[in-house]
């Protein structure tokens, strides 16, 4: 009885192999060539729609207490209204993670709010509603001393800012998240006798909005 050998040469090894490295090769040209094209169409259809910011007003604020109960530690309770409008026609827009807050002179003066996430449709509008309060807020040495000022020119600067994420819904396509700010300024005045005691309701304006 006799065996029979099959015997593959180094040459047809060699053609076996760049067979498989060729077609490794089309495999990639193909993914690539489909990842450049879907890439294509997002950007193109991101340029042609071209979203407008998120526009933001502060239509009213009403500060209920607003004290020194120490000469470093804060009381302040602020409630306010404030109108998002969507400016596009083809584009929503996701809102997450949102957090509301008030500031003075870049220190915080009240703990932050959070606000639920919500979507917006074209050209849509929502009112969004927060109550800020700090009790025993920490401030610092020189705090008496700038409101005092404030006080006498009778006007005490307040910020009311908003940040979180957003995300861009063009159709079924969603787009990856994105910081937002918005900075609202608003103008107190003093009641009769110095820190306001009662109520104080001040109308908001436009805010700046930052993407």
């Amino acid at each position: 009885m006799s065996q029979l050998l099959l015997l593959t040469s180094p040459k047809h090894c060699a053609k076996k192999g760049l067979d498989g490295k060729k077609l490794n090769k089309k495999f990639l040209y193909a993914l690539c060539t489909f990842l450049l094209t879907m890439l294509s169409v997002v950007l193109l259809v991101w340029v042609i729609l071209h979203p407008a910011k998120p526009q933001f007003y502060l239509k009213d604020v009403g500060v209920y207490q607003l004290s020194l109960s120490s000469p470093r530690a804060l009381n302040c309770t602020i409630q306010f209204t404030l109108v998002s409008s969507n400016p596009n026609d083809r584009v929503g827009v996701y809102y997450d993670g949102l957090r509301a807050y008030a500031s003075y002179k870049g220190k915080l003066i009240t703990t932050e709010s959070a606000l639920p996430p919500f979507y917006q449709g074209h050209g849509d509008t929502n009112v969004l509603c927060a109550s800020l309060s700090g009790a025993g807020v920490a401030v610092a040495p020189s705090f008496r001393y700038d409101v005092s000022r404030d006080e006498i020119a009778g006007q005490l600067p307040i910020k009311l800012r908003l940040d979180g994420r957003v995300r861009w819904k063009v159709g079924t396509w969603i787009s990856g998240q994105y910081p937002i700010d918005v900075d609202c300024s608003i103008i107190v005045g003093f009641a009769p006798g110095g820190w306001p005691a009662s109520p104080i309701t001040t109308q908001g304006s436009h805010c700046s909005t930052t993407l």
